[in-house]
C-alpha cells in the first residue's frame, strides 16, 4: 500500500459511506414510466417539473425530450423517444432502447404521477439547498476582493429567498372560475376592513376614496419639490398604516394584517430619531421645533410621554441608512418579512439611493435600474411601495408651479415603472414666498385674500393611475405638526369656505 493510500485508510473507515446528494431514482423512473404510457401524465406535472429537476442525466434527456415531442401534438413512446437519444449509451448492461421499454413496462398508474413530480421537485428543492450552503462557505473561505462580506450575506439571502418563493407548486394557468372566486374573496376581504376598501387604507378618506387604497404590488411615487411636505405626508400614511394594524392568525399559523399593516420605512434623509420627532408632534399637537429647542411645559411632557408608550406596540421599522443600494434595501426588506412581516414599504427618497451596477454608469441608468427594482420587489413582496421622489427645478421657472409628469427628474424610467404618481403642491409656499414688502401697496390686500384662502391646504395631484382615475385631492396641512389630514376633519372647518 503506497503513502496516498495508507492516508486514506487512516482517515476513512473500510465502512464508512459517502454521503449522496439526495435523490430517488426510483421515483424518477415511475414517473417517466407514466409518461410514456400515457402521455396525459406530464400536463400533471410540467407546470412545475423542469428536466433541471431530476438528477439522473439520462433521465432528464427523457423527460426533456418526451415533453418536446407531446408538445408538437405527437405521442411520446419508447419507439418514438429512442431515436432522439444517443444509442450507443448504455444502462447497466441494457442499450438506451431496451431501458425506455422497461420503463413503460414497470409504468405506474398515472394517478400517481404527481404525487412522484412532487418528490422529485422536493429533492431538487433540497439540492439547490446544499449548493447555496457549499457556495457561501467556500466563496467565505476564498474572500475575493470583489465580494466582501455583507455583499455575500445579500446574494445568499436573495438565493434563499427566490427558492422560498419559487420552492411552490402553484402557478401557471388558473381555471376562470378560481379567479372569479379569488375576485369575490378579495371582495369580500375589502367590505370587511374598515372604509370598505380594496387595498390598504393610507388614513386620509379623501385620497382612499380616489385610489381605492395603497394596492399590493404597486410602486407609487410621491413627488413634490423641497419644502412641500411630502416627506410629511409619507409619515402620516406610514404611521396611519402602523396604527391601525389589526393582525388574524391563518389556518397556517401565520399572521395577515386585518385591517393596517406592518410597515418599514428607508429613511434616506432623516435620521430615525427626526422622523420619530415628526410622528410625536403630528399626533400630540406640539410643534416639533418646541420639541427640539425643549421649549415645552410640563402638560406637553406629559403627552409626548403618553404618546411614546402608546407608540412602543406600533409595527414601523425605520431604517436610516443613508446610500442604501437597491441590492441592500432589497436584502433587508425580505429580512423584514421573514421575521415580522411586511405590508407597507416607504422609501425616502429614491434619488438618495445607489444602483448595484458599477459606478461609471450615469444617473439615468442607476435611477432606472432603482426604480425597476423597487418595481420587482413590490411583485416579489406583495406589497405596496411608497418611494419618495424630488422634481427638477424646472418647475420654479413657471408661472404655474403646479408638477407635471416631465418634472420628474430623471423621469422616464421613474414615470414608466410607476403604477401610481402622486404629486404634493402647496401654493401657500409659494404665495406666502411673494408678499409684497409694503403693506401698503395696492397689491398687498389681493396678496393677503389669496393667502387666506390657500393658508392651510395642499393639494395632492394623482398624476398617473393604473387602476384608477386620475385628478386632484385637497387636503388640509399644519406646518407646525407636520400632519395632512382631511378638509373635512373638524380641526380644518375654517378652510372649507374656501
Amino acid at each position: 500500500m503506497n503513502e496516498a493510500a495508507r492516508k486514506i485508510a487512516a482517515i476513512a473507515p473500510a465502512d464508512a459511506h459517502y454521503r449522496e446528494a439526495p435523490n430517488n431514482i426510483e421515483a424518477e423512473q415511475a414517473l417517466l414510466g407514466a409518461i410514456l404510457v400515457n402521455n396525459d401524465a406530464y400536463y400533471r406535472v410540467s407546470d412545475f417539473l423542469k428536466p433541471i429537476h431530476l438528477y439522473e442525466p439520462l433521465h432528464r434527456k427523457i423527460f426533456e425530450v418526451a415533453g418536446d415531442i407531446i408538445r408538437m401534438g405527437k405521442t411520446a413512446n419508447p419507439v418514438t423517444i429512442k431515436t432522439f437519444l444517443p444509442a450507443e449509451e448504455k444502462v447497466g448492461d441494457m442499450t438506451v432502447a431496451q431501458y425506455l421499454a422497461r420503463l413503460a413496462t414497470e409504468a405506474v398508474s398515472i394517478i400517481n404521477a404527481e404525487d412522484y413530480g412532487r418528490a422529485i421537485y422536493d429533492l431538487a428543492l433540497r439540492r439547490a439547498l446544499i449548493t447555496i450552503g457549499e457556495d457561501m462557505v467556500n466563496i467565505a473561505f476564498d474572500a475575493p476582493l470583489d465580494m466582501p462580506p455583507q455583499t455575500q450575506i445579500e446574494d445568499t439571502e436573495r438565493r434563499l429567498f427566490e427558492l422560498a418563493e419559487n420552492g411552490r407548486y402553484d402557478g401557471g394557468f388558473q381555471a376562470f372560475n378560481d379567479a372569479v372566486a379569488l375576485a369575490i374573496d378579495m371582495a369580500a376581504v375589502a367590505k370587511e376592513r374598515d372604509g370598505g376598501l380594496s387595498g390598504i387604507s393610507t388614513g386620509i378618506h379623501s385620497l382612499d376614496s380616489k385610489m381605492g387604497g395603497l394596492q399590493r404590488s404597486d410602486l407609487i411615487i410621491l413627488a413634490g419639490r423641497p419644502g412641500m411636505g411630502k416627506t410629511s405626508l409619507a409619515t402620516n400614511i406610514a404611521y396611519n398604516i402602523a396604527a391601525a394594524y389589526e393582525g388574524e392568525v391563518q389556518s397556517d399559523g401565520s399572521t395577515k394584517a386585518k385591517n393596517g399593516g406592518v410597515v418599514g420605512f428607508y429613511s434616506l434623509e432623516m435620521s430615525s430619531e427626526q422622523l420619530a420627532t415628526r410622528i410625536i408632534s403630528e399626533q400630540t399637537e406640539v410643534s416639533s421645533s418646541k420639541i427640539r429647542r425643549g421649549d415645552i411645559n410640563d402638560a406637553d411632557f406629559e403627552k409626548l410621554v403618553a404618546c411614546s408608550m402608546m407608540m412602543q406596540k406600533v409595527p414601523l421599522y425605520i431604517d436610516q441608512t443613508g446610500g442604501i443600494s437597491i441590492a441592500q434595501l432589497s436584502a433587508r426588506a425580505r429580512r423584514l418579512k421573514r421575521q415580522r412581516g411586511l405590508d407597507v414599504l416607504v422609501v425616502d427618497y429614491v434619488q438618495l439611493m445607489t444602483g448595484s451596477g458599477k459606478s461609471n454608469e450615469n444617473r439615468v441608468q442607476e435611477i432606472t435600474q432603482i426604480t425597476t427594482g423597487l418595481k420587482a420587489l413590490g411583485k416579489e413582496l406583495n406589497v405596496p411601495i411608497i418611494a419618495l421622489s424630488q422634481l427638477s427645478r424646472a418647475v420654479e421657472s413657471r408661472d404655474d408651479k403646479r408638477p407635471q409628469l416631465s418634472d420628474l427628474r430623471e423621469s422616464g424610467s421613474i414615470e414608466q415603472d410607476a403604477d401610481v404618481v402622486l404629486f404634493v403642491f402647496r401654493e401657500e409656499y409659494y404665495v406666502k414666498n411673494s408678499e409684497p414688502r409694503d403693506p401698503a401697496d395696492p397689491k398687498y390686500a389681493e396678496w393677503e385674500a389669496l393667502f387666506d384662502k390657500v393658508k392651510g391646504t395642499a393639494d395632492v395631484i394623482i398624476a398617473k393611475q393604473r387602476h384608477g382615475p386620475t385628478g386632484t385631492v385637497k387636503l388640509a396641512f399644519q406646518s407646525e405638526f407636520t400632519r395632512f389630514a382631511d378638509l373635512a376633519d373638524s380641526s380644518f372647518l375654517q378652510y372649507e369656505e374656501h
